[in-house]
Order: C-alpha cells, then structure tokens, then sequence
C-alpha cells in the first residue's frame, strides 16, 4: 500500500475520532450550560422578587404601625385637648418612645390651619388648606403622602388622620424621620451592588438609592425601564433584566409608591461567570485530551495497518519461498530417481568387470602383479563410491517422498546415527565437532520415521546456521543426546553453542512464518511444522537459549509400551 494511501486513510481515522467524541462531549457541555444559565437566572431573580416581596411587607408593617399609633390618638383624645401645648407634646414624647421616626406631630382644624405643633420646625398657625396631602386626607380619612418640600424647606412626607368633632373635621398628621425610613426601605442587603429603593408614579424617587440619585431626584433610568402609564409595572409583583441591573418591582401603599430592588449582573451572574471560565476550561482540556487521544490511537492504528500489511507482503514471500522449496524438493527427488537409474546401471557392470576378473585370475590368465593389484583396488574403491552415491539417493528419495504418514516403531539406536549422518559432511567441511549418545536403556519410540526425520534435520540445520553465525568454521560445537526418562518417555535433545536465541524471540520461535534469518534464506515455517508433527505423535517439544551460549530444543516422545499404555 503506498505512503499516500496511508496518509488519506490516516486523515479519515484522525478526523472521525475527533469529530465523533468531539461533537457529543460539546453538545452535551453546551445544552448543560444553557440549562444551568436558564436555571440560575430564573433562580436569582425568583430570589430577588422574594425579597422584594419580603421588604415590601416590613415597609407596609411599618406604616400601618404609623397610621394605627395616630388613629389610637386621634380615637382616644378630643380635638380641644390636642391643640393644647402641653398635652400635645406629652403625647409627642410618648409616641417617640414607640419609634424614633417620627420628626414632629401636628393638629389641624377643619380649615387647614396648623393650630397646635410639636417638632423642630415654627408651622404654628400656617395655612395647608390648599395643600394636596391636606384635601386627600379630608377626603379620605388617612393618608399618606409622597415626600415634598413644604413650608419646611426640606424633603419630608407626612401620615395624617382625619376625625369629625363639632368643631368640624379635624386632622391629626405626623412627620416621619426621612433617614430612619431611608435606613428601612435601603435595609436590603444583597450583595455590594444590591439595593432597594422606592419612588412614585411620576418616577421620584422617595427615598435616596445608595447607587446615585437623592429624594426628589427624577429616576430617568427606571422610568425607561417599563412600558406603560408613567413608565412603571402596573402588576403587584413582578422581575425583569435591563441594562447592567436585574430588577425585582412590587407596588406599595395602594400602589402609589413602587418599590425597586435591583442588583448588577455582573455580581449576580457570578456564579455563572465561573462557569463560563469552568466550561471554557473542560472544552479546552477535553478537546486537548481527544486530540491527543485521537492521534495516538490513529497512529497506533495505521501504524498497526503497516505492520500487518507489511506481514502480510512477507508471508506472501514466504509461501513463495516455501513454494520454490516445495517444487525443488520434488525436483531433487526427481533428479535422486534419475539418477538412482544410471547406478544401477553401473553397479551391475562394475559387478559384472569384478566377475570377469575374478574369473581370469582362477583362469592364471592374469599372474598377479603390481598393476593388477592396483586395478583391483580400484574395482573396490569404485564399488564403495557407487553404493555411497546409492545411500544419498534414497535418503534424499526418502526424505522428499510425500507418503501417508505410517505410524511405527523407531529403534532410535539405529535411527538416530543413520539421520545424523545425513549432516556429518556439512558439519566436517565447516569445522564443526559432531557428536551423537544413544542412551544404552533407550526404548523405540511410536512415529513416522519420514516425519521424525524432517524433525530432527531441520534442528541439525539450524544448530549449524546458529554455530557458523558465531564460530565460523571453527570451535563449534553440536551434540545429539538421545536419554530414557523414569516416566517413560525418551528424550532427544540437540545442543549447540551457537548465537542463541534472544529472549523476545524465544516466545515466538514455534510461531508460523517467523523466522530471525535474512529475506530470502528461511520461510519460518520450519520450527512451526516440526511443532507439529511432534504434537501429532502424541509428544512435546521445547527450547532453552541464552544469547551468545546456546540452545537446546527438547524432543519428548513417548515409547512404544508407553503408548500402548
């Protein structure tokens, strides 16, 4: 697969392994938040509109405890005794004792003039029948007033009481201390920024605002805040946003006076500040975390990809190799048959020239003589070279043969030399010490000579690859120990103090097409097959190895009475 085609499938892991967590993991913080905002600005201004409930029913309370005081005075005591000085202000003094707001305390007779006074101020004998507060308690009965000026130069506002008398309808009014009032109405306390404050229908304010803005003042702000007669809420209790305050309105005193407390968003959303920086915070790390996550696995994945195809190259390569091997191992068979033709051909003629001389010499037609010595140690040496070349044939026809596997009994006393023989020569030509023990209580195995073989030439092939890597051609060293177990079993262990195996690839050394060897020179299919044959005929095979010491692969196979057993 080509490096660009790894880069396209690299680009589509990594963009749906962020996109996939990545657009949950923000919808789910997003659609949090917004619930959490919903909530926590319905809950504060609820909370706000509580309180202002809450206040209004203390500033009403501390009305209708004005009002009851006078209406108590003016039920209990004639208008002629009243506007007597020394009656009025021992009632003076006594009121004071309940509350320390009120400023003064006044009797009017039913023309408006002011004829007894106790207070700060000299009102004796001024006229307030043109006066608003005057007019709307005579009509009324009791009535309390918006703060103004008066004759007194000052912002005040008054609670009066109306009585009939035969003198006519008489009042009774009462300044209240404007600072103890501001105290009470600015008494909230919600926050730094939070405040309360009250103003009329026109918008005036009442009472001071600690924010900005004295009695009297005009609240411009506020009166833009509602739609409406005079820009102010006509419900009894309500909350809205506007600007950079949040505001909870509820009316007073029969809804002439409008009582406001408001607080900035800025402290009141605090928590919602925070947040916001602790949301900002989780998407940043969170967005980091799967980033981070996502190239990791996707390198891992792609490089995993790499890998397997790259496995999958080699094992294509392999079976190839495995293949070729295949093919020249039916054609080395082949070749052994073919050969195998022509020795016979000249076994039978060198028998036949031994005969013929053998005859002449009886004849004493051939006197001995050096020369005839000579030929007929030539005649041997030709005889022993063909019936060699006649054992490496059928080894080789034997070891190629693809038969049915054929279960016997293997005397290994006579088996073993004979495959070790098989690589005497190529151990001698690279100086490589050979030596085979057959224990002398070794009882025959159960197997397939044909596959045993292939067993144990390819453990002789490898210990020779392991010592040339090492030793070259010289100090080496392979030893076949055949040993009989008390358990029954024999043992067939080939050493060699080659390069060893390192220990990552010990584990792996039965696995199917691994191999250490150069491409080309091994298919790692050899260990794996031999594996098992050995499984098959019921034994076990195992490897010790240290690096630059050694190895020893282990043959467990059980003998003959053992399987019958």
């Amino acid at each position: 697969m080509s490096r660009h085609r790894y880069s396209s499938i690299k680009r589509t892991i990594l963009t749906c392994m962020i996109l996939v967590p990545a657009i949950p993991f923000v919808l789910i913080l997003l659609i949090g938040f917004y619930h959490f905002k919903v909530s926590l600005e319905t809950r504060t201004l609820k909370n706000m509109q509580r309180i202002a409930r809450d206040h209004r029913q203390i500033i009403e309370s501390f009305l209708k405890e004005r009002v009851s005081d006078l209406e108590l005075i003016h039920a209990s005591y004639q208008f002629d005794e009243l506007r007597r000085h020394q009656m009025l202000a021992t009632i003076f003094s006594r009121l004071q004792l309940t509350s320390n707001a009120y400023t003064d305390l006044g009797v009017f007779d039913a023309n408006g003039v002011h004829v007894a006074y106790q207070g700060p101020f000299p009102l004796t004998g001024k006229i307030y029948k043109d006066e608003s507060w005057f007019k709307e308690v005579i009509k009324q009965g009791v009535f309390i007033s918006d703060v103004f000026m008066g004759f007194r130069k000052s912002p005040h506002f008054v609670i009066a009481v109306a009585r009939d008398s035969d003198q006519g309808r008489w009042v009774l009014r009462a300044t209240i201390d404007s600072q103890t009032f501001n105290t009470l109405v600015g008494g909230v306390e919600i926050g730094q920024t939070g405040e309360a404050f009250i103003m009329n229908r026109e918008g005036v304010l009442q009472t001071t605002r600690r924010s900005d803005g004295n009695l009297l003042d005009v609240a411009g702000d506020v009166m833009r805040l509602r739609d409406g007669p005079q820009g102010v809420p006509s419900s009894e209790n309500t909350y809205f946003t506007k600007g950079d305050y949040l505001y909870a309105v509820t009316l007073l005193k029969g809804g002439t006076w409008v009582l406001f407390v408001r607080q900035t968003k800025a402290e009141a959303y605090q928590a919602l500040r925070t947040t916001v920086f602790a949301t900002a915070l989780i998407c940043l790390l969170g967005g980091l975390l799967i980033v981070v996550a996502a190239f990791y696995l996707t390198n891992r994945i792609v490089n995993r990809m790499q890998k397997i195809d790259a496995e999958k190259d080699q094992l294509g390569q392999q079976l190839i190799s495995a293949s070729r091997l295949a093919e020249l191992g039916e054609m080395a068979a082949g070749f052994a048959h073919e050969i195998n033709n022509p020795l016979q051909i000249i076994k039978s003629e060198q028998s036949l020239m031994a005969a013929v001389l053998t005859d002449l010499k009886e004849a004493g037609e051939l006197p001995p003589s050096p020369s005839l010595a000579e030929l007929e140690e030539s005649m041997d040496q030709v005889d022993l070279q063909i019936s060699r070349c006649a054992q490496i044939t059928q080894a080789i026809l034997k070891f190629g043969r693809q038969a049915a596997p054929t279960v016997q009994s293997i005397d290994l006393h006579r088996y073993i030399p004979e495959v070790v023989q098989m690589v005497a020569k190529r151990a001698s030509v690279h100086g490589i010490t050979l030596e085979q023990q057959v224990a002398d209580d070794a009882a025959p195995v159960q197997g397939d000579p044909a596959q045993l073989q292939q067993v144990l030439i390819n453990l002789f092939n490898n210990a020779l690859d392991a010592i040339l890597d090492r030793h070259g051609t010289s100090g080496g060293e392979l030893r076949i120990d055949t040993v009989m177990k008390p358990d029954g079993w024999v043992e067939i262990m080939v050493s060699d103090n080659g390069c060893g195996i390192s220990p990552d690839n010990l584990a792996k050394v039965f696995s199917p097409f691994f191999t250490t060897k150069p491409v080309g020179e091994g298919t790692g299919l050899g260990l794996s097959v031999c594996y098992g044959i050995i499984e098959s005929m019921g034994g076990t095979m195992e490897v010790k190895s240290e690096q630059r010491h050694g190895s020893v692969f282990t043959v467990r196979l059980p003998t003959t009475d053992t399987r019958d057993a």
